[in-house]
């Protein structure tokens, strides 16, 4: 990949809108892993919108993911205005060095490495990445839902940078950062989980030394005063998150038996979107997109199609009519 490619992402509405211009509103978007199901946001405190974020405010929001991530020590944990800031970040602080990136995968990482003059490599598994200076994974990855084992992923000596963004709703014992070895980095999404991709809001998990430059180079406020608190508040609503992982698994349940009566061979995934390969995958997104429905396709892998949650029972009834079950 060249490094000024441009990514194709999910969730570009502008785009399949300027396609199919006589779809009808509003668009059903399928195309991202993001909770279809939002985080309920009550009222924030008129100061969080008019004064500046204070320290205590992030602290407060480091320990709720403390908490959440079961992760020890809060001052190993870096708020960020969204993940992709820290993907676009971590380049700039590594010595030009040999990068491996287990994948396909997200391919921001590839991108972000690339530009900042890194001899990047794409590698089909984790022990081709032996003897480079960085390997790079996506775990759970994003978009086949392949999971290393954390016992795997400790081996490694080099440094080692595990984008968790679709994690959340797995078992603990599936994330990295419970028992951070030295050398790595964790990336967790809050956008994804919370249905909040808006708020722009993501986490580092990383040795203190490591967090507290990643801090410096953010500089002061770093995250808005209303990401802080609603970050905070979410995140430690327990009940909350227990009702939505049972509603998730319910739901891609639903979605699977859906895919497979419209002839469609199941891949992988995550519990927020699942991965499917159809024949005619491309004439199913015109179809789709024909009625308003938004799916991810992939230019290298053309007869594959991601799937996000629908979030509702109406959008479930639309999927279905659209492909004909």
């Amino acid at each position: 990949m060249k490094q000024d490619a441009k990514v194709v992402h999910g969730g570009d509405l502008d785009l399949a809108r300027r396609r199919f211009p006589q779809a009808p509103e509003p668009w059903l978007d399928l195309s991202t892993g993001i909770n279809p199901t939002a985080y309920p946001v009550e009222a924030v405190a008129a100061e969080a919108w008019s004064r500046l974020p204070g320290r205590a405010d992030e602290q407060a929001l480091r320990i709720a993911a403390a908490r959440r991530f079961e992760v020890h020590n809060p001052a190993t944990i870096v708020a960020a205005p969204g993940t992709q800031a820290l993907i676009q970040l971590l380049p700039r602080l590594v010595p030009q060095a040999r990068v491996a990136i287990v994948g396909p995968t997200y391919e921001e990482h590839e991108v972000c490495w690339r530009r900042h003059g890194h001899d990047v490599t794409v590698v089909s598994d984790l022990a081709c990445a032996n003897g480079h200076d960085v390997a790079i994974v996506v775990n759970p990855d994003n978009p086949t839902g392949r999971l290393l084992p954390v016992a795997e992923l400790a081996t490694r000596h080099a440094m080692l940078v595990v984008d968790e963004a679709f994690v959340d709703f797995l078992p603990a014992a599936a994330s990295l950062a419970r028992d951070l070895p030295s050398n790595a980095v964790v990336l967790r999404s809050f956008g994804k989980t919370y249905g909040l991709a808006g708020l722009r809001l993501g986490f580092a998990i990383a040795r203190p030394d490591l967090a507290d430059r990643l801090r410096t180079e953010f500089g002061p406020w770093p995250v808005s005063g209303p990401a802080l608190a609603i970050g905070r508040a979410a995140l430690a609503d327990d009940a909350w998150f227990r009702a939505t992982t049972a509603r998730l698994k319910e739901d891609s349940s639903r979605l699977d038996a859906m895919l497979a009566k419209a002839g469609f061979t199941l891949l992988g995934g995550t519990p927020l979107f699942r991965l499917a390969r159809h024949p005619h995958a491309a004439g199913i997104v015109e179809r789709l997109g024909q009625q308003g429905i938004h799916v991810r396709a992939f230019a290298h892998e053309p007869h594959w199609l991601r799937f996000g949650l629908p979030g509702s029972d109406m959008a479930f009834r639309r999927l279905a009519a659209a492909l004909g079950i």
